[in-house]
């Protein structure tokens, strides 16, 4: 348990940094103290309502005594940037997922958190999820049996006006491709955690319904993971109406199922009946809109999780080492997609150094 109370700033004043806010502030043992953005209307309206100090100024924000953690909400090909300045101010550094756009790039993030003794945290809040928890224990001590196919979809809508509105989206510069990397990777990093992870991908992918971007709009893949499983996985934004991300692992005495945020347990042709308590959370409401209904109590438990790591000097449970592998993945579907092969994703990641 945390004795400090750490002072966090956050850095990009955009969609999802107020979320970060509500959980730091909301926190038992952090404190929101100050937020860094180059848009002074953003940063004007985020810090009114978050009662924090603004800074236009990066390398002034960092040069606070009083500011402990960076948390980085800004476009996915920027983490590096900011997160290495972070980083040589021995700052620890938090980031949104993914941890960057490629591989090459978060290593370096990586190297340089390690050789200036910060810690370095990605977020992937639905790790925290009690029913995704309850799910990983479930499949871990074999309560489905052992695990032979799996299903993963994320079968989401975004209007054009979604990615016109931050011309960043969709880009592969600063967003990393599209509903692959940026919708779908809390899914993939939960099918790499859940199933102990993906050994051989083969996809597709293509733009069907939004002008104007570089990234996916859908893609679909065959995996065969490392415990011998075989599965599918499906990722767009082009579903309308939307439907809840939906994974599914079925074993040789049962199905688990996470359906938005809710786990049930399948087994022997009935619903278990304590397994059917519903859970707030963002799996269910991503379906449609990127914040509607967000809640920020999972993002709340990582950031208690990962302050309590600082002050215990240990590691995060999604350290920047950890959080390479559901990327790995994401990358490998991608050249995979391009070259029209499978491609083994351990293989790809040690090309990709």
């Amino acid at each position: 348990m945390s004795h400090n109370k750490y002072k966090v700033g956050i850095v990009g004043c955009g969609t999802i940094s107020g979320t970060h806010a509500d959980a730091i502030n909301n926190s038992k043992n952090g404190t929101l103290n100050s937020a860094f953005s180059r848009s002074a209307d953003k940063l004007g309206k985020f810090c009114e309502r978050h009662s924090a100090k603004g800074f236009s100024d990066y390398t002034e924000f960092l040069s606070q005594n009083d500011l402990d953690v960076v948390s980085i909400c800004t476009p996915s090909g920027t983490h590096l940037d900011f997160g290495v300045q972070a980083a040589e101010a021995g700052k620890h550094v938090i980031v949104e997922k993914p941890i960057e756009v490629n591989l090459e790039r978060a290593r370096q993030l990586i190297e340089s958190c390690r050789k200036n003794n910060v810690r370095l945290a990605v977020i992937y809040q639905s790790r925290f999820m009690k029913d995704v928890i309850r799910m990983k224990k479930t499949v871990d001590e074999g309560g489905i049996g052992k695990p032979f196919m799996v299903s993963a979809s994320v079968k989401w809508f975004r209007d054009q006006d979604y990615y016109s509105q931050a011309p960043w989206r969709g880009t592969r510069k600063l967003d990393g491709g599209g509903a692959v990397i940026n919708q779908s990777i809390h899914t993939v990093d939960l099918v790499h955690w859940l199933t102990g992870g993906v050994e051989t991908i083969y996809a597709l992918k293509g733009t069907f319904t939004h002008e104007g971007i570089e990234g996916e709009d859908n893609a679909v893949a065959c995996m065969k993971f490392i415990n011998g499983a075989i599965g599918v996985f499906e990722a767009s934004t082009s579903i309308d109406p939307p439907q809840n991300r939906r994974i599914e692992i079925y074993g040789t005495q049962g199905t688990a199922q996470l359906e938005g945020d809710r786990f049930r347990l399948l087994s022997t042709g009935k619903d278990s009946p304590e397994e059917q308590k519903e859970s707030e959370g963002a799996g269910a409401a991503g379906a449609a809109s990127p914040l509607s209904g967000l809640s920020f109590d999972n993002h709340r438990l990582q950031y208690e999780h990962i302050l309590d790591a600082i002050d215990s000097n240990s590691e995060t449970v999604v350290s920047g080492e950890e959080s390479l592998k559901s990327l790995a993945i994401v990358q490998a579907l991608y050249a995979s997609a391009e070259s029209n092969k499978p491609v083994n994703v351990e293989e790809f990641a040690k090309q990709s150094t």
